[in-house]
């Protein structure tokens, strides 16, 4: 099997996916309540960034931390490769401006104070982590910071993931686990230093909760 065809296929049926399944259940499922850790470490990223300021939500769902910006002065800009999701957060917050493109295809140049990519990293290939972080730090004004989120599962999962997948004949990496019909990659956390280093971006506070490793990064002056 081809890899390349078959991350292509994985991309547009996770577009599906997230149009057609998650997008009219996800807030009464996943939305109402966010993690401590999350929301700690989100504030510590608004902390930094000026009033006022304009921050980037990529991958940014349904809107659900939307809020936590909105009550702190500062103005959003989302983006989603899912069409379904962008609807439901414009539903929410009809004037926070949306467009639909994805992680990969970002184009944006120096239009941020700060961005946030959350609870989104894990559905991106690894061969597309370098492209990501280079869109984020491009999109992002010099002096801003950017806060992003990494899934974590215990090494046996993603031993027996791996193992599962090649014996179905999939062309996946250590760290996939695509055995089911959805997708999601769990990279080792000194391969996305290195990716935030690559990026051009500093490590400013890295910490680990709510089974996820949270990353603040900042770009240079």
């Amino acid at each position: 099997m081809d890899r390349a065809e078959w991350l292509k296929e994985k991309r547009r049926l996770a577009e599906v996916r997230f149009d057609r399944l998650w997008a009219p259940i996800y807030d009464d499922n996943w939305g109402a309540t966010i993690a401590e850790t999350h929301q700690m470490c989100i504030q510590r990223l608004l902390e930094r960034c000026p009033s006022g300021g304009l921050i980037l939500d990529a991958a940014c769902g349904t809107g659900k931390y939307w809020p936590l910006i909105l009550d702190s002065g500062r103005s959003i800009f989302g983006v989603d490769q899912s069409q379904g999701m962008l609807e439901q957060a414009h539903a929410k917050h009809p004037n926070v401006p949306i467009e639909k493109v994805g992680l990969q295809e970002m184009y944006f140049i120096e239009a941020f104070e700060a961005a946030i990519c959350m609870d989104a990293m894990e559905c991106v290939f690894p061969e597309d982590w370098p492209q990501v972080m280079s869109n984020l730090y491009r999109a992002i004004k010099a002096g801003g910071y950017c806060y992003f989120t990494v899934e974590l599962a215990a090494e046996e999962v993603i031993e027996r993931d791996y193992t599962k997948g090649r014996e179905m004949g999939l062309p996946v990496l250590y760290g996939e686990s695509a055995v089911e019909p959805g997708y999601h990659y769990y990279p080792q956390m000194e391969q996305v230093r290195e990716w935030v280093r690559q990026a051009g971006f500093n490590l400013v506070e890295e910490s680990t909760g709510d089974e996820y490793q949270h990353f603040l990064v900042r770009k240079g002056s």
